[in-house]
């Protein structure tokens, strides 16, 4: 038997809908900042992460929140913290107004994933998804609120099959779509990768970088040390702080870019939970690209909820990182990166004018092949780089590098890959025929089971339950296939 979910998650049947609404050109962040960029050296732009992966742990099977299982075994790990991670999916819906009322001008940008946007419907959790209305819809909100993109399941982009890149950024708009509505769509410009895993194969860069600018997205953020300059080289020590352009060029030679807000390394919990991107950007002042002079900015993503110093520290570091703004006479600023960007724009910035840059280690490998290779000779020269024995790797690369998301998960990569592979033969044809058939019920289920199985939980915690739970969707899922 098929075990269904109590809820089916919005993830498909609007594909060209949505695709068309977000080609939209239009502003989103006019003049929100009452300063502007002019009068501004620097600026800083934090970013919360919030993820929980959907289990099949509940009654025979049924599909789950994780936050759900958790409340369900206290007693299990840190299960116990549960409640905490439930207030902190909701808290800034709080902090937000109260510093507003303070007189600050506070920013925060926010990316939740597919599965936790759909477990708290799931668990009817009113207190979690009516504040995220309120951040996602409210028209005051929006001049301080940006919600990011990202893979709807939380997949790892390098060992997810270039197929299902797209159905991952598209199920992901289809979730926030039905939960906000088009128009807080429509504003979602940017997009934030799991893991801040950047894929350096050409092939899957190139595919994940023009889904995201068929999908509307005008940037990605990415980690420092997962790209390089053309030449090789790691960033320079200010080109941290503009916009880069991330070139994708593929075995086939096509090229596109998208612009790149560059995460700086470092503890990415204890710098936003200390808001050490404030004291950062304090420090930094303007630059010039091209012809144009424009404030550096201090870019961090962290989790949102997990550790002591998320869960407890933040909330009043947050609070007095903005009211030592709000209290100085400095020309440095809270921003969000669409807000920047879109006042770069007013500068008279172009694209052209922006430092380019690569994924990791493509520069090794574009010696070792040259650039007009293809995929056969692309192949040869990652093998031989490969079995040199030294740091090359077409792996990418992640905050979390010191761990494999490929290492020792054949359990679980081997299902993802024989899914896939299946559902895109039994699929693909009668969609292209019938775009229709990506309303049915049949597509949605076998869709939904092959995004969550290439969920990156079922691979960062090791073998046992978790690559178990990715055995049951992966069994659950050839089911429906079936």
């Amino acid at each position: 038997m098929v075990v269904q979910s109590r809820h089916h998650p919005a993830i498909c049947g609007r594909e060209q809908e949505l695709r068309s609404l977000m080609q939209e050109s239009g502003r989103n962040w006019p003049a929100s900042n009452e300063r502007g960029l002019r009068d501004l050296n620097s600026g800083f732009a934090c970013a919360l992460h919030m993820h929980q992966p959907t289990v099949p742990a509940g009654p025979n099977g049924e599909l789950i929140s994780h936050l759900q299982y958790m409340l369900e075994h206290p007693d299990e790990g840190d299960n116990h913290n549960a409640e905490p991670f439930a207030h902190c999916y909701r808290r800034m819906a709080d902090l937000i107004p109260e510093l507003i009322r303070e007189g600050c001008d506070p920013r925060i940008m926010l990316d939740y994933s597919g599965n936790l946007l759909w477990g708290v419907t799931q668990m009817e959790r009113r207190d979690i998804t009516e504040a995220l209305h309120y951040l996602a819809c409210d028209p005051e909100m929006n001049r301080h609120v940006e919600w990011l993109g990202t893979f709807w399941s939380h997949a790892v982009a390098p060992s997810t099959p270039i197929p299902d890149l797209n159905l991952q950024i598209s199920a992901w708009q289809h979730q926030f779509a039905d939960l906000f509505g088009d128009s807080a769509l429509k504003r979602v410009r940017g997009f934030s990768l799991p893991e801040m895993h950047l894929p350096n194969h050409p092939d899957t860069l190139f595919a994940l970088v023009d889904g995201l600018l068929e999908a509307g997205y005008r940037w990605l953020l990415v980690q420092e040390h997962s790209v390089e300059q053309l030449d090789g080289s790691p960033l320079s020590g200010q080109q941290r702080f503009v916009p880069n352009r991330l070139m994708a060029r593929c075995s086939s030679g096509d090229e596109v870019s998208i612009t790149a807000l560059i995460k700086t390394q470092g503890s990415d919990t204890k710098l936003v939970g200390q808001m050490q991107p404030c004291e950062e950007a304090l420090g930094l002042g303007h630059q010039r690209l091209g012809n144009t002079v424009i404030p550096s900015l201090a870019s961090q993503i962290a989790d949102g909820e997990n550790g002591g110093v998320m869960m407890n520290e933040f909330p009043e570091a947050f609070r007095q990182a903005n009211r030592r703004i709000r209290d100085s006479n400095v020309q440095t600023t809270a921003l969000n990166g669409s807000e920047y960007l879109e006042q770069l724009d007013d500068l008279g910035l172009k694209t052209s004018e922006l430092p380019c840059i690569q994924a990791v280690h493509q520069h090794r490998l574009w010696q070792k092949a040259g650039r007009s290779a293809g995929a056969e000779r692309i192949a040869a020269s990652i093998d031989a780089l490969s079995s040199a024995n030294d740091v090359f790797s077409m792996e990418g690369a992640s905050w979390t590098n010191n761990l494999s998301w490929v290492d020792g998960y054949d359990n679980v990569l081997q299902p993802i890959q024989r899914f896939s592979a299946r559902f895109h033969q039994q699929f693909d044809q009668q969609l292209s025929a019938q775009p229709s058939l990506s309303k049915s019920l049949p597509y949605r289920d076998a869709l939904m089971h092959l995004l969550l199985l290439e969920t990156s939980c079922f691979r960062y915690w090791g073998q046992g339950q978790w690559t178990q739970w990715a055995t049951d969707i992966y069994d659950q899922g050839m089911k429906l296939l079936d």
